[in-house]
């Protein structure tokens, strides 16, 4: 049961970041987290990379989702 609730949350928060990506005029099927790895040059992203390398060491490489990011309009 306590597993079914983890990855409920999870899952989630996953749709939360999608939105958010979305929001901003991202790939709607594409997490923050990927877009701020991919662009590792853009100081815009310097703040979200270094706090999530700080919170989750090695977080960005995971994050990557290759196959995304042609839908953006941005």
């Amino acid at each position: 049961m306590a597993g079914m609730i983890r990855r409920y949350l999870f899952n989630i928060l996953i749709a939360i970041d999608q939105l958010g990506n979305a929001i901003r005029g991202g790939d709607p099927d594409e997490t923050i987290s990927s877009v701020a790895a991919k662009n590792p040059d853009k100081l815009a992203w310097k703040p979200l990379r270094w706090f999530l390398e700080f919170v989750d060491p090695g977080h960005l490489q995971r994050a990557i989702e290759r196959d995304e990011g042609a839908d953006s309009i941005r």
